[in-house]
């Protein structure tokens, strides 16, 4: 049995802290907890409350760009789930911000959309089941 009892954070690499930060701290409405700069490593990180999870929003001199989108190895796409998710894609809208059309995941029955963020990091709304 697995001891692992929830997820804790995900990590986000931005190339441009100001825009990313307003993009989810704004946009997606996420609260921030902490932020603080590490001159040592030229690199702001920002703490980001999800539910009960963080993001935990980072920048650096001269990061590379993904590989590609959104096969590339590694993590795919982030999920947030939503109650109503053509509340939030009219919000999204609101801010200038285009999902790809609602579609329905086959498997579950469950409503879905993708959008991206300033740097085309790929992001999901996933309704929740009612």
């Amino acid at each position: 049995m697995s001891g692992l009892v929830a997820l804790h954070h995900v990590a986000i690499i931005g190339s441009d802290y100001d825009r990313s930060k307003r993009f989810y701290r704004d946009v997606l409405g996420l609260s921030v907890i902490r932020e603080v700069y590490r001159a040592e490593r030229q690199s702001w990180k920002c703490d980001l409350r999800v539910g009960s999870a963080q993001i935990e929003l980072f920048t650096f001199p001269d990061s590379p760009p993904r590989p590609s989108r959104p096969e590339a190895l590694g993590l795919r796409h982030l999920a947030f789930t939503v109650a109503d998710i053509d509340a939030e894609v009219a919000r999204l809208a609101g801010h200038g911000v285009p999902c790809e059309p609602v579609r329905i995941d086959e498997h579950t029955g469950q409503r879905f959309t993708f959008f991206t963020d300033p740097d085309g990091l790929p992001l999901e709304l996933y309704e929740a089941a009612s």
